[in-house]
């Protein structure tokens, strides 16, 4: 069995998967601070608690985007699981010819998303949208070629930086907006929100059509914690909540 850990700024995401199925999926808030041993003795409870066998486990990988956790996460899966991880970084092999300044600088995770995406479909043209702490959208062609994409805030951090860089708006909670014009403070930043992110989306994506694949409709895959709340959008072809995971998986996989 494979362990796949998606290490967001927020939720640290994980895989079970068992050849091509994924027999377990959890989530645990990020704590930067965490121990190798808070770690290890997780991770082996929550196998535990699901009927798995640590032992079982015979490959790691990692896309990770907080760099302070991981030698604490490398420490614990070398204690506990006497197993060396994969990180996602520069230098492994992808299956993606990397098209970017300095490839380095990609986050982990937006290379897995990549890396899954391209696993799912790999004849076509992607737009690749990851929807958590920050909102990414990356460009992916069908010959493989990783060509960077977009950075924005993510809808929790929109909701915060106005509630705490104003005096009078409040934290709401995050839905899909029944209707454009809010009638109340709570409505009008929902509506903000909500038809704001999916507004810049829809435009990063005519862009691409544009520019990059010259008229032809990209297909157009989104995952992330917030990638539902537009389900019936008509925003994304196809939304898999597992596709970092996935990603990682085919990754462990290249570089066996």
């Amino acid at each position: 069995m494979i362990l796949t850990l998606d290490v967001g700024n927020s939720t640290v995401t994980g895989g079970v998967f068992d050849k091509n199925t994924l027999a377990l999926q959890f989530r645990q808030t990020t704590d930067k601070n965490s121990t190798s041993d808070e770690i290890g003795i997780f991770l082996r409870s929550v196998l535990r608690e699901n009927g798995i066998n640590a032992k079982e486990i015979t490959d790691v990988g990692i896309a990770s985007v907080v760099p302070p956790i991981n030698y604490s996460l490398s420490s614990a899966l070398m204690k506990y699981f006497e197993i060396e991880p994969l990180l996602i970084q520069s230098g492994i092999r992808t299956g993606l010819k990397i098209r970017y300044a300095n490839p380095k600088e990609i986050g982990a995770d937006r290379i897995a998303a990549a890396i899954g995406a391209v696993e799912r479909h790999p004849e076509k043209n992607l737009v690749v949208v990851d929807m958590g702490t920050a909102t990414t959208i990356d460009v992916v062609t069908r010959n493989k070629e990783y060509l960077g994409g977009a950075i924005m805030a993510g809808l929790k951090i929109s909701v915060q930086a106005l509630a705490s860089g104003t005096s009078k708006l409040p934290t709401v909670e995050i839905v899909r907006a029944e209707k454009p014009c809010g009638q109340s403070t709570i409505e009008a930043i929902q509506s903000g929100i909500f038809y704001g992110n999916a507004g810049a989306i829809r435009e990063l994506v005519r862009q691409y059509e544009k520019h990059i694949f010259h008229g032809e409709k990209p297909f157009v895959i989104a995952t992330g914690g917030f990638a539902r709340t537009f389900e019936d959008f008509r925003l994304f072809d196809e939304i898999v909540p597992e596709l970092v995971l996935l990603g990682i998986k085919t990754a462990l996989e290249l570089n066996r």
